[in-house]
């Protein structure tokens, strides 16, 4: 277990105020522990389900937990369940002011790699499937080619960020079987300046460099390769199905060498395991070595079933540390902000020190080109294209 200089025995001077501490975690989707899929159906911050109020009779089910219910098995394998889910769309439509960017892409619910400290845990009890199932229980999005080019060319697109992982990862083993992930990147290689970003914990996203490639000479696009330690066997403890860090920091170099820009994003950091200076140290280092451009990463937030999962996990794989969790997360969700300045003030000298941005560049300045648009309705020229730069997302 790593040896924190920071997460310490909490002195008095520390402990949280009773009343509700302002938020300025650097985390790139701001309270996405409450709004990760943009789908207001369930107060994160609302008191835990009882365990007999988690399941009702399918003739109660509405919505998403209607149609999760009736969704038929796919497939069963490494102690998983895959049921193919139909969806009304694909793109999800935040239109908060609580996320930096207007739509989300997420192929999967669920997520097969099981991370301990997934804050998307929750997503699963919309349709009245417990948290605790988010890794077993995968839920495959059905006809995603088609309904991602419908909603490509009905959806107000052109300047709007698109963020794909932003609760569930697009990688995860699902893809290889399903193909959900890349389905959807063809319907968006057809066209012209779309504002993208992926975000994945895993190195099958090379699998589809040929298509990132089409995409990013079109539109503006960058991969995050989500890493939280170099430690390979931390990483299994804390992430027990993704593929190692050294894979991931591959992946990165491979995205750089094909011209995709790509970055790492050491989120979360988790207090008293993965925090300590020598730790974000060397993972900046790596992310420096395999060429990444930027390097970003905010601490640790629970709420609602991620909360109640990552208690169990801490309680049974570092004791040491529940009383410390208990007094920092039980009430507020969220380390104090000491805590979070302190590493923020870290990372962005890791930054300096290795020479790395802290986000991707503005994306270059492309035309907007839907071919279902694409009428000749004058026999003269045609209007020059609309040439307004995206806006930056995060």
């Amino acid at each position: 277990m790593a040896t924190s200089p920071i997460l310490r025995a909490m002195p008095k001077t520390l402990t949280r105020p009773r009343k509700r501490a302002k938020e300025t975690s650097l985390t790139l989707f701001p309270t996405a522990a409450r709004h990760g899929t943009c789908e207001p159906l369930y107060d994160a911050s609302a008191p835990p389900l009882a365990p007999g109020e988690r399941t009702k009779p399918s003739t109660q089910l509405v919505g998403i937990a209607r149609l999760a219910a009736s969704s038929p098995r796919a497939d069963a394998k490494r102690g998983t369940e895959y049921f193919l889910l139909p969806v009304k769309s694909i793109l999800n439509d935040c239109n908060s002011a609580n996320v930096p960017f207007r739509f989300t892409v997420n192929p999967y619910r669920g997520c097969e790699f099981g991370c301990h400290y997934c804050y998307a845990r929750y997503t699963h009890e919309f349709m009245e499937v417990p948290g605790d199932e988010f890794e077993s229980k995968i839920y495959v999005k059905q006809n995603v080619g088609a309904l991602a080019e419908r909603d490509l060319s009905t959806q107000p697109v052109w300047g709007e960020h698109i963020a794909i992982g932003a609760a569930t990862d697009p990688y995860q083993p699902a893809e290889r079987e399903f193909g959900a992930t890349r389905a959807i990147l063809e319907k968006m290689a057809e066209r012209e300046g779309l504002s993208l970003s992926i975000t994945t914990k895993s190195n099958q996203v090379v699998r589809d460099i040929d298509l990132l490639k089409r995409i990013s000479e079109r539109s503006s696009l960058s991969v995050n390769l989500s890493i939280t330690t170099v430690r390979a066997a931390l990483a299994r403890t804390l992430e027990p199905r993704a593929p190692r860090p050294d894979l991931r920091f591959g992946a990165v170099r491979e995205l750089r060498d094909a011209g995709i820009a790509a970055g790492v994003l050491a989120m979360p950091i988790v207090p008293g395991i993965t925090d300590s200076a020598e730790d974000l140290d060397s993972l900046a280092k790596a992310a420096r070595d395999a060429r990444a451009q930027w390097f970003a990463g905010n601490v640790l937030y629970l709420r609602s079933a991620s909360l109640r999962h990552f208690m169990d996990f801490i309680g049974g794989q570092f004791p040491k540390l529940v009383r410390q969790y208990q007094a920092w997360y039980l009430r507020h969700g969220n380390a104090p902000d000491s805590y979070r300045e302190e590493i923020t003030a870290l990372v962005r000298s890791l930054r300096e020190k290795y020479g790395l941005g802290s986000l991707p560049q503005n994306p270059t300045t492309k035309s907007w080109k839907s071919p279902q648009l694409q009428l000749d309705l004058t026999k003269g020229d045609h209007d020059a294209p609309n040439e307004n730069r995206h806006a930056p997302y995060w």
